[in-house]
């Protein structure tokens, strides 16, 4: 499959690029700092930024899909915009966590304990997944990750869930950024959540 990765040089973006790479895909790499993008068998390190649509649709054109790993400063206007430009028919997004359910009526950003110099970022993401969920053209998928995502062994395994927040025994939510790669290319090669968000946690 071609896919082309928007923030590929990021943490979640190197590792989403580095699975891609591994299980046989072609990937457009791209990223402001190409330079920083890791290199791997079938990736195409490009220098581009998201917040030009009609540069964007150029890169792109072709993929059979974009996968974004890019904070919530470009909105999914556009970058919407570029996948129906270029043709390109499905859209996949490394999302936030602040959207996730953990109460009846109650957002992971509601709580006491989501901190509050993460709020503004994390208004982004809601703000970015409440635009998706009015785009019918292209074939959109959120995955937000647990509330803790961070860099951790890789296991080759999670768990999945859906708008509610998902948590192990102990209460805690988490996930490895390596386990979270692939998850997201778990979905790309077999989707389940068409126009609609899921999440993974231990």
């Amino acid at each position: 499959m071609k896919v082309a990765v928007l923030g590929a040089s990021g943490r979640a973006g190197s590792e989403i690029t580095k699975e891609l790479s591994a299980r046989g895909h072609t990937v457009t790499a791209i990223a402001r700092k190409p330079e920083a993008i890791p290199s791997a068998t079938g990736v195409t390190p490009v220098a581009g930024d998201a917040s030009d649509a009609a540069a964007l649709a150029d890169l792109i054109k072709g993929s059979d899909a974009v996968i974004s790993a890019l904070h919530f400063d470009v909105p999914a206007a556009t970058i919407l915009g570029a996948l129906k430009t270029a043709g390109v028919p499905r859209l996949l997004v490394t999302g936030g966590a602040a959207s996730l359910v953990v109460a009846p009526g109650v957002l992971l950003f509601d709580t006491p304990q989501f901190p509050a110099e993460w709020k503004p970022i994390a208004k982004g993401g809601i703000t970015f997944l409440d635009d998706l969920r009015q785009e019918t053209d292209i074939d959109w998928t959120f995955f937000s990750p647990a509330a803790l995502i961070e860099e951790m062994p890789r296991l080759g395994r999670y768990r999945t869930g859906t708008d509610q927040l998902v948590v192990d025994a102990n209460g805690d939510s988490k996930i490895g950024f390596s386990d979270y790669a692939i998850a997201m290319v778990d979905e790309l090669e077999n989707p389940k959540h068409s126009r609609a968000r899921f999440t993974a946690a231990y």
